[in-house]
């Protein structure tokens, strides 16, 4: 089950696609961090969903939030998939224990194995102040992340 609004979130520890790791807990009294999990990297939502992060990277990382990209891609995949498309944020590698970090949020697919179109907004005391989970197929509006930043 997801994490509800107003609960802490689940901490967690992974690597990027240039292999640097990131703690959630670490942003706890620095940062809001937006965590966005998606199915897979070179799919086509999914380029486009984080093509349009890319595009306007200033709202969703700067001195006030981070945001961390999470699929279940091991992380040779993300770096391809970054170096092709520019992503110049952290693509978190949910690889191995196979979607242990999608589980814990409630996104990950058993059936499918692949993580569902989770986003959290966690504050800086760690809090979820913003969830929402979309299926595979299903695009997500960025303007309902950037409305949720407005408000913490």
């Amino acid at each position: 089950m997801a994490p509800e609004v107003g609960t802490e979130a689940p901490d967690f520890t992974l690597k990027d696609q240039n292999k640097q790791e990131f703690t959630l807990s670490s942003f706890r009294g620095a940062k809001n961090v937006l965590v966005v999990f998606y199915p897979f990297a070179f799919s086509g939502v999914c380029t486009g969903e984080l093509t349009a992060v890319r595009e306007d990277l200033a709202s969703f990382q700067n001195d006030d939030v981070q945001i961390l990209a999470v699929s279940v891609d091991h992380s040779f995949a993300l770096k391809a998939w970054a170096d092709a498309e520019g992503y110049e944020f952290p693509l978190l590698a949910d690889f191995w224990p196979h979607g242990e970090v999608a589980r814990a949020y409630g996104v990950f697919n058993d059936s499918a194995g692949f993580a569902l179109r989770g986003t959290f907004l966690v504050d800086k005391t760690g809090v979820v102040r913003f969830a929402e989970v979309n299926g595979p197929g299903e695009a997500r509006d960025q303007d309902a992340w950037r409305k949720a930043l407005a408000a913490v």
